[in-house]
């Protein structure tokens, strides 16, 4: 283990930071903190179809289906011109076919808006985007403060903190979130981000 129990925020903020530098996972969506630290900015289209993928399912599920997409759509505007059969045939075989109408449906909205939203509630104004998706589109895409609440966020903070019961009841997840909004820190908010991601 990287921590003990009940540890301070600020420890396991600086410890998660600290792991994630030596062993953080080569993704085609991500800005490694190396390449961060050097300047190199990611792309918010990049981002959010990485997020919209890899909900419900794995890394090593959505890399081939990552990669088709951005080399048919390379733009948000090119996944707006689509047509939707075409999205839902790349889409094939990823499951939950409700976030690739979504996923098409929001290309659409972001290009009739002329940019990404800039801030949560924009975000969470696209279809099928929540707080926890708004919250990593925020911190990864646009580097700016975000705070999530995906299944590894839940995982890493019930064992940390040792919450027992149900993570999905109201009560806990509403914990969660005040547990993450107190550990989530402004500085290298990405890479703590990805950090905990990655541990869970």
């Amino acid at each position: 283990a990287i921590f003990a129990p009940m540890q301070d925020p600020e420890s396991l903020t600086s410890q998660l930071l600290a792991w994630y530098d030596a062993h953080a996972r080569v993704m085609p969506w991500r800005v490694s903190p190396q390449d961060r630290a050097a300047g190199v900015r990611p792309d918010p289209y990049r981002v959010w179809l990485s997020e919209v993928m890899l909900q419900q399912t794995t890394v090593a599920a959505v890399k081939d289906y990552f990669h088709r997409f951005t080399a048919r759509w390379p733009t948000v505007s090119d996944l707006a011109a689509a047509e939707d059969a075409e999205v839902m045939g790349e889409w094939a075989g990823l499951g939950y076919y409700a976030r690739a109408r979504n996923l098409h449906k929001a290309a659409q909205q972001v290009v009739a808006h002329g940019h990404f939203p800039t801030t949560l509630d924009g975000w969470m104004a696209l279809s099928g985007i929540g707080r926890s998706t708004a919250g990593a589109l925020m911190s990864l895409g646009l580097q700016q403060y975000g705070v999530i609440m995906d299944g590894n966020v839940k995982r890493v903070l019930t064992r940390h903190q040792a919450i027992e019961g149900d993570s999905q009841s109201s009560a806990i997840v509403a914990q969660l979130w005040d547990l993450a909004e107190l550990l989530t820190p402004t500085m290298r908010n990405a890479s703590y981000t990805q950090a905990i991601m990655d541990l869970g």
